[in-house]
């Protein structure tokens, strides 16, 4: 068997694979080989013969040679590459290949009423099912654990930032559940979406089915009956929305990932140390400096996200198609959304890998909430003061409390005590654990929903 043509994208750099393979899933990446391309247009080709025979349109003998036929075929994977390059698409030398394997007059059924974007799209649509087969278990994996580290620390305090800078407290429950509840709209997004997505693709040349005569919409349902897959309003040649909408959830996916992968970053910093990828020291090594273990997976997630986030547009410029076949469009998607759903896939399982060994340093969170000498607790105080103060004169006052302590590094709380006579109660004030509000309420919703 010669070399394979490829329609997706494939480094060229001799090196670039042990680049690029760490943000792939083999699983999923595998669905869009040369090989499956192929057995998944030969599904196509054999679904389509089996629902002709069904409505009298070609003989059942034909139908039977054809499959009998797709179970043996070897494709000449040389004279594919060569044709496809000619043709501009694989589907002609490859309906050639399988007609030449028939002895029969069953070889002129092949193919019978369809066009080339027949069979290429439904073989795509065949290979998202089952790459979204592959992905949704992960993503659901994903979310069981986060489940499990949002309900786990629900109660461990640390400093929730806004503009990186320590805000108000929080826990790392919170954090998580802030993590988690969009990946649970995502889960909803996809069943959503796989009705539109997972249809047939049958129009003949224009989208009219004219070869088939009376009997084209019966064999567009018999054909999508055969492939398990939904039957569409009308071919969709030049509608690409369905896969457009795919594209976007994929990006907004790996956005979602990303935002956890930067927040880990972000806390597994050494001057913060809250958080470790995992407890293995070896995994995120330097070269030349052994005291490191870099973060390496949240890294391959925000890469992940800002190169699907960069390709989506690839996929909003495909919707725009010539008539009723367009002339570039829709080959934008073959470079395009294989390889946004294997960064996908990849990043998920990347990302489901830090859920299950993150490593969570609660005293050194403890540490840097205490840290911040009760300043997180401004808020707090200013509403406490106001009623005694009156609310110009509490921020006042808090303003100069809050200078004297990060000059003086004293709680604020005990230089409040010490300037203003108000009858409060100090020490339920000084715990930034009765400064949660609505926390436990909020995760309990999104475990509820996670759960569901």
């Amino acid at each position: 068997m010669g070399r394979s043509v490829r329609f997706y994208y494939e480094p060229m750099l001799p090196q670039a694979g042990l680049l690029i393979t760490q943000f792939a899933d083999a699983a999923v990446a595998y669905f869009f080989s040369d090989a499956e391309l192929i057995r998944y247009m030969l599904r196509a080709e054999v679904a389509l013969a089996q629902a002709e025979a069904q409505l009298s349109v070609i003989p059942l003998q034909a139908a039977e040679a054809i499959a009998q036929a797709a179970t043996t075929l070897q494709p000449d994977w040389d004279r594919l590459r060569t044709e496809a390059e000619r043709d501009g698409v694989p589907v002609t030398e490859f309906v050639r290949q399988l007609r030449a394997h028939i002895n029969s007059d069953a070889k002129h059924y092949v193919h019978w009423g369809a066009t080339t974007q027949d069979i290429l799209d439904t073989a795509l649509v065949l290979q998202l099912r089952d790459a979204l087969n592959e992905i949704e278990p992960n993503l659901q994996s994903l979310i069981s654990n986060l489940s499990t580290l949002a309900n786990t620390y629900r109660h461990t305090l640390m400093a929730g930032r806004t503009h990186s800078q320590q805000a108000l407290p929080i826990t790392f429950g919170f954090k998580v559940a802030n993590w988690l509840a969009p990946l649970l709209r995502h889960r909803e997004r996809l069943a959503q979406l796989k009705p539109r997505l997972l249809v047939v693709q049958l129009g003949g040349a224009v989208g009219t089915l004219a070869a088939l005569g009376d009997k084209g919409p019966q064999v567009q349902k018999a054909f999508a009956q055969e492939l398990d897959l939904g039957v569409p309003t009308l071919p969709w040649h030049t509608q690409r929305d369905c896969l457009a909408e795919l594209a976007n959830w994929l990006s907004l996916v790996t956005g979602s990932l990303a935002k956890m992968a930067q927040d880990i970053i972000l806390l597994a910093q050494s001057e913060v140390g809250e958080l470790s990828e995992n407890a293995d020291p070896t995994r995120g090594g330097s070269s030349t400096m052994p005291q490191k273990s870099n973060p390496i997976v949240s890294e391959r997630i925000v890469a992940a996200a800002r190169t699907n986030a960069s390709l989506l547009g690839n996929m909003h410029q495909s919707l725009i198609q010539e008539h009723e076949r367009a002339t570039h469009g829709w080959q934008m998607e073959w470079l395009t959304l294989p390889q946004m759903i294997s960064l996908t896939a990849g990043a998920l399982k990347s990302a489901d890998f830090l859920a299950a060994n993150l490593v969570v340093n609660k005293e050194r969170m403890v540490a840097n909430v205490n840290a911040s000498n009760g300043l997180m607790l401004a808020e707090r105080l200013s509403l406490a003061l106001t009623p005694a103060l009156g609310r110009e004169q509490a921020k006042r006052v808090l303003r100069e409390a809050c200078e004297i302590a990060l000059r003086e590094t004293k709680n604020v709380v005990d230089v409040l005590q010490g300037r203003v006579d108000a009858n409060l109660y100090w020490d339920a004030l000084r715990d930034e654990r009765n400064y949660l509000g609505a926390t436990q309420e909020f995760i309990d919703q999104v475990l509820v929903v996670a759960a569901g």
